[in-house]
């Protein structure tokens, strides 16, 4: 089985990249086409080249792709994708959560597409580009047919995937609904290698902190956790960096410490020493509060998407209703209050393990790859 790994672009290490990653380990041989990558951040970043063949597009060649937003090159990357030969694959496995599905493959090429969501920018403009400044003002109308015209691709995209995989039962619902298409949920890896040897700490309530690790984009929702923990004057740190950082820093009190990007050895401290993770936006899986459970660590997290499918209410976490900032820190106030238990936590983590990940997928993309050619015999 010859196969192609499509991923939308290695500009951002990610949720989905990780993914790509641990896929990658399953069929080493794979090349991975691309429309575009940055090898200084990703390598900064942690992303591993060593033994990938990666195949970029025209639009690696582009001027100023690195100084302008993806926004700006939105229209290119439908020609990128469907541009790339993929003659001689027998299945092309798309990575995506927007254009690397519009591959066009042979009839007798099996395309499987693991679906991290339908394009946030392009279903959900509103809510999206609210929180993303570079599109606001005199950019906003201009986006708007733009993003009219890609959804209309996007739905044709779609239509020339064979099977559909996604990651969440989240997801799984979107899918049905926007491009009318069954999805199977294989939950995401996650890697507990590294929170598995941590041990296990129960943190002093008056002198712990609680912590996110999150891009600092606007739908992340870290600005809900700043109001509400300048509210409450607790402890809070905050790793990662993104577009928000800056308004971010202005807004935070001194009870609130923002620590931009860290090695993975730091970020396992803080995950080891908190009290608890603060997880205030709407995810559709959420592999940074398995993170945090498998160090043993319990969640505060908005009641909706794939945190649903990852914590255990009253056991290895609590929700909140509403994106506010009185529910936030009701929730807060709530957790001071219970007792969890870091092993629990942790056991819910195993569920989630990059091994039970690498052998649901490869068992599913070589079940749907004989369905086909039984089919098509």
């Amino acid at each position: 089985m010859k196969i192609a790994i499509v991923h939308d672009y290695l500009n951002q290490y990610g949720g989905a990249e990780r993914v790509l990653e641990v896929i990658h380990q399953i069929w080493p041989e794979a090349p991975i086409f691309t429309s575009l990558i940055d090898y200084q951040k990703m390598e900064k970043q942690g992303f591993n080249f060593k033994g990938k063949d990666i195949r970029t597009s025209f639009m690696q060649k582009l001027p100023f792709r690195k100084s302008l937003a993806n926004s700006y090159y939105l229209p290119l990357y439908p020609l990128a994708f469907e541009k790339f030969d993929l003659t001689g694959f027998d299945v092309v496995l798309s990575v995506t959560s927007f254009a690397a599905k519009g591959v066009i493959t042979k009839p007798e090429t099996t395309h499987i597409c693991y679906c991290c969501t339908p394009t946030r920018h392009l279903w959900h403009s509103q809510e999206y580009l609210s929180h993303h400044s570079h599109v606001k003002g005199i950019h906003k109308p201009l986006l708007y047919p733009i993003l009219n015209y890609l959804r209309i691709w996007d739905l044709v995209a779609a239509s020339r995937v064979d099977y559909f995989l996604t990651i969440s039962k989240a997801v799984q619902r979107r899918l049905k609904r926007i491009y009318h298409r069954e999805a199977e949920v294989i939950y995401p890896p996650v890697n507990l290698t590294r929170f598995l040897k941590l041990k296990l700490l129960k943190t002093d309530s008056k002198k712990g902190f609680f912590l996110i690790v999150s891009r600092l984009g606007g739908h992340k929702r870290v600005d809900l956790a700043i109001e509400a923990f300048n509210r409450l004057k607790l402890p809070l740190k905050i790793i990662g960096d993104g577009p928000q950082e800056k308004r971010y820093r202005k807004m935070a009190g001194q009870n609130i410490e923002i620590l931009g990007r860290l090695p993975d050895e730091r970020v396992d401290y803080f995950y080891q020493n908190c009290l608890g993770f603060i997880y205030p936006q709407e995810e559709d899986f959420g592999i940074t509060a398995l993170e945090a459970q498998a160090a043993g660590k319990p969640v505060i997290a908005f009641k909706k998407g794939g945190a649903l499918e990852t914590i255990i209410e009253g056991q290895t976490g609590i929700f909140f209703e509403q994106q506010t900032v009185p529910d936030l820190t009701a929730a807060i106030n709530q957790f001071h209050r219970l007792n969890f238990d870091p092993e629990k936590c942790r056991a819910q983590a195993r569920n989630f393990s990059e091994e039970k990940f690498r052998q649901a997928i490869k068992s599913s993309v070589e079940k749907l790859y004989d369905q086909r050619q039984r089919k098509s015999g």
